[in-house]
């Protein structure tokens, strides 16, 4: 027994499924293609058994316009699973909360970040009853940061470039800005950046690199993440005491970005690099190294 005009509107397509796709033809004039077949099918969405539905961060933004729900993605390959599970958490959000969901995807991919920008549409070719737009930012749109005053600027941005770049040309540079930066905030604030850079470096030389730089920065010693390069440092011998430590591995640091880069170093250049004592010079000749061609651009001025 049919009991109401709502119930009424919807079961008539039950009795006549096909139906449905004539007044999609006919009335809307909607090129539906022809179907070979239609079922009908159960009507409950209720999921019986819970199932683990998480995104990997979720903000709520309240703004003049209204009420955003920010949900950011990190995105390390392309995933075809995702051309579900995306609308699925949008649609979720929105009816559980009634805020505008707003998709973001984060990748060190330039190609993942190409297939996770392009819309996912559900439906078919002409009417797509659901489109996600996910916004993405990966290599290719996120600054490239290797400036130190602008890092200072703005010490997350900065981050999110080291992170995004990290095994790119310019990573050397982009980490020895950064490490700048990382002195003029907080340092409770910098050594968690410091532990988000060494989580999403995968090249082990810019790892290497970064683990370099951030010896010779006090305040990072009281992060966890110093006792396994303190760890590390032990078993090079480089704790001899921390001021000829710190040395040490100033020099070594601008040995490695020469060898990173790409830069011949002779014998004399390794020896007279390995020599000096004084920090101060060996942070001017680290800075040169990022953009040196040759060894004799660090001795250029001397």
């Amino acid at each position: 027994m049919v009991g109401s005009p709502h119930e009424a509107l919807h079961r008539i397509f039950q009795k006549d499924p096909a139906l449905l796709t004539r007044a999609l033809q006919r009335v809307l004039h909607v090129p539906f293609p022809e179907p070979r077949e239609i079922a009908a099918m159960n009507v409950d969405l209720t999921e019986i058994e819970p199932v683990e539905r998480r995104v990997d961060t979720l903000l709520r933004a309240e703004t003049d316009e209204g009420t955003y729900l920010l949900v950011v993605e990190s995105q390390g390959k392309a995933d075809d699973r995702k051309r579900g599970s995306w609308p699925y958490y949008l649609s979720y959000l929105y009816e559980k909360y009634r805020c505008e969901p707003v998709l973001i995807v984060i990748t060190q991919s330039s190609a993942t970040a190409r297939w996770a920008s392009r819309p996912i549409r559900l439906g078919f070719p002409g009417w797509h009853s659901l489109t996600v737009r996910p916004l993405v930012l990966g290599p290719d749109n996120v600054p490239v940061i290797t400036d130190e005053r602008q890092a200072e600027r703005d010490v997350p941005l900065a981050v999110l470039s080291a992170m995004t770049h990290g095994r790119g040309p310019q990573a050397a540079a982009i980490l020895e800005s950064l490490a700048s930066a990382l002195r003029t905030i907080d340092p409770d604030n910098a050594a968690v950046f410091v532990q988000f850079i060494d989580s999403c470096l995968t090249d082990p030389q810019a790892k290497q690199m970064w683990r370099n730089l951030m010896t010779a920065i006090q305040y990072f010693w009281r992060h966890p993440l110093a006792e396994q390069v303190r760890e590390e440092g032990r078993e090079q011998g480089l704790e001899e005491g921390l001021e000829q430590g710190r040395i040490e591995t100033k020099a070594e640091m601008v040995l490695r970005i020469l060898q990173w880069r790409g830069v011949q170093v002779p014998d004399e250049v390794r020896e007279r690099v390995a020599a000096c004592a004084d920090l101060d010079q060996l942070e001017i000749w680290a800075q040169r190294a990022v953009h040196a061609t040759d060894t004799s651009e660090l001795f250029a001025e001397e």
